[in-house]
């Protein structure tokens, strides 16, 4: 496939295999070239977090949470996964504010406000 092919929809099956396979860099690499046609999709740009955040390229994957919240500011799983990311970089703070912008985001108790809840609750039982 030509990446003048490659949208978040079209690239998703081998992104999603590489995913699976847990191979990050090639999931980066698609996801990548995604992103050049289409910047200003959020969750793509979570997804290049993700994939960043398991290469353990935090920067990057700062980047791309950042742009995501910035497309969407209540997308859940950017908010998620970037408090995650944070505590990752030991950012307690940074955690919670995006614990905080979940409580707001979530009228009722969702996936992403409960596992980042867990996330750091765990963080805490280490320190």
């Amino acid at each position: 496939m030509s990446s003048n092919n490659i949208s978040p929809k079209s690239s998703r099956a081998g992104t999603t295999r590489a995913g699976e396979k847990k191979d990050w860099a090639e999931a980066a690499r698609l996801f990548t070239r995604a992103e050049l046609r289409h910047p200003d999709h959020a969750d793509l740009q979570n997804i290049l977090g993700f994939s960043y955040r398991n290469l353990k390229q935090y920067e990057l994957a700062f980047k791309h949470y950042r742009r995501a919240i910035d497309l969407d500011p209540r997308h859940r799983g950017a908010h998620e996964y970037i408090g995650e990311t944070y505590l990752m970089t030991g950012d307690l703070a940074g955690a919670q504010r995006h614990l905080a912008a979940l409580k707001d985001i979530c009228l009722l108790p969702c996936e992403e406000l409960r596992d980042l809840e867990r996330a750091i609750a765990e963080y805490r039982g280490r320190k």
